[in-house]
């Protein structure tokens, strides 16, 4: 939540804006809509929050039914996606693939759903993939391309790879000197050259609030679009901001390949709010409206004039999600995960700030938090934090995060409460051992948010079927490491 200062201040903000964007350039923007959430909004409801704010593209990762079906007759052009897992199949099968399209493109464009993109894979490429899906990605996007042709759809609906930024390099950190990494090389060139045959657009995933988190020496001016004191000049031109110098760099590579004139979707940008230092909600507001404020007259980048077609990421915070690249990829939605934005932000659409979900359900509000009169010292408690942790999301607890106000009593009942909620608040998930307790006072701070979770239609306990007895304790002793405390205590 943000204070009502902040929310004057942006009040005021979007009037500005808003008149900006409505007169500029901007052709229409998207979200990706991802559904890692154990408490999902209902999709229906999450259509209408496009609708309401203006999105005229949403980009999914699957093809999920629910989602698919909520889209119909919307008129939200939509890109779905297919999960890297299916690579392979895909790949080797054409059967597969014509199935594939079948079931998720075909059946649902005959329903009324505006599919506009298939996005074959998501940064299939990424170097922590150690090159797993090296030889599965091609040959699965020429198999889909055939089955849509064979379906009579490939005139309208195209397929793309969403590629992550770090396909593509400049060792001087000019973009006039960018190029393709050079272990992918090749296959960059084949692949950019099918898109390019067969009139669908290259993909790219654009993050500078990871340039950020991975260096710290990073000039923070220069991730957002207000200017910097420390610009890339590149001959006669001069880059301002890293989306700008990023972007453009992938341009350099496509045009001294031979293709230059290629069409690049900005995929996914972004900024997290939680799980990091320069994860909040001041720096994901002035980046997100300073990209859109950014791209609005519509003269895009010094080596891509014109409009540029983005997806923002994301959405919705997703608490499923892996936090391998970081505590803060739970934390990318401009809503929280029950639908309610974090900040004013004017897409172009409305003279207002977002909208908020209409007819959300919650549980009743009790929160499980420590029990006051238990001992820090109580062998116990260690392992329970560590498997409340585990089990739930505790993200939001650390060195400046929103939670980071809280001392070691309410950092326990944050996860405590956290793993409580995800089990849609049955009894045996307050249990740990008798160390904590309910409580109908909320024991949410200024900045930290002790959640209460919506209603679904999952029913009770998702992470606590068949496991109803008070022996759960002894998994508890199975923790996965001491060391979280050291960020509790």
């Amino acid at each position: 939540m943000i204070s009502g200062t902040v929310k004057s201040f942006y009040t005021m903000k979007t009037l500005f804006f808003s008149w900006i964007l409505m007169v500029g350039g901007v052709s229409g923007i998207g979200a990706n809509w991802g559904t890692q959430t154990s408490h999902p909004v209902p999709p229906s409801t999450v259509v209408q929050l496009l609708k309401d704010d203006g999105f005229q593209k949403v980009k999914l990762f699957d093809a999920e039914e629910g989602t698919m079906n909520a889209l119909r007759n919307s008129r939200i052009e939509v890109m779905v996606g297919i999960p890297n897992d299916m690579l392979l199949t895909l790949a080797t099968n054409v059967k597969a693939a014509e199935k594939w399209v079948s079931q998720n493109v075909s059946s649902y464009v005959n329903d009324g759903v505006n599919i506009r993109y298939v996005a074959v894979g998501n940064e299939p490429f990424l170097q922590t993939y150690n090159g797993s899906f090296i030889q599965s990605t091609l040959p699965a996007l020429q198999n889909i391309q055939g089955a849509l042709i064979k379906t009579g759809l490939s005139s309208q609906v195209k397929v793309t790879v969403p590629l992550n930024a770090d396909v593509y390099e400049s060792k001087s950190g000019q973009p006039s000197d960018g190029d393709f990494r050079s272990d992918i090389h090749d296959l960059m060139l084949n692949i950019i050259k099918f898109l390019s045959d067969n009139g669908a657009p290259f993909t790219v995933n654009i993050y500078p609030f990871i340039s950020l988190y991975n260096d710290p020496n990073f000039p923070v001016d220069y991730a957002f679009f207000d200017g910097t004191s420390s610009p890339v000049v590149d001959g006669s031109t001069t880059y301002n901001n890293v989306f700008d110098a990023n972007h453009d760099t992938l341009i350099w590579a496509l045009k001294k390949n031979g293709f230059g004139n290629l069409p690049v979707i900005v995929g996914e940008i972004g900024w997290p709010t939680d799980g990091d230092m320069n994860a909040n909600l001041n720096f994901a507001q002035k980046f997100i409206q300073g990209f859109m404020t950014h791209i609005s007259t519509g003269q895009g980048t010094p080596m891509r004039p014109g409009p540029i077609d983005a997806y923002l990421f994301s959405l919705i915070d997703e608490d499923e999600k892996s936090i391998q690249p970081g505590n803060f990829e739970r934390h990318w939605g401009v809503y929280t995960f029950d639908g309610i934005p974090k900040y004013q932000l004017n897409i172009g659409m409305r003279n207002v700030g977002l909208a908020r979900a209409k007819n959300i359900r919650y549980l009743d509000k009790k929160w499980c938090v420590f029990k006051p009169t238990t001992s820090l010292n109580d062998a116990n408690v260690a392992p329970s934090i560590s498997y409340a942790c585990a089990n739930a999301d505790c993200t939001s607890l650390g060195y400046k995060t929103s939670c980071g106000d809280l001392d070691a009593m309410g950092n326990i009942s944050y996860a405590f409460n956290n793993y409580y909620q995800k089990n849609d608040q049955d009894e045996v998930a307050c249990g740990f051992n008798n160390l904590a307790t309910l409580t109908t006072k909320d024991p949410s701070t200024l900045t930290c948010r002790f959640v209460i979770m919506i209603e679904t239609d999952s029913g009770l306990s998702w992470r606590l079927k068949g496991v109803r007895n008070r022996s759960i304790i002894v998994v508890y002793l199975l923790y996965i490491s001491s060391m979280f405390l050291i960020t509790l205590f």
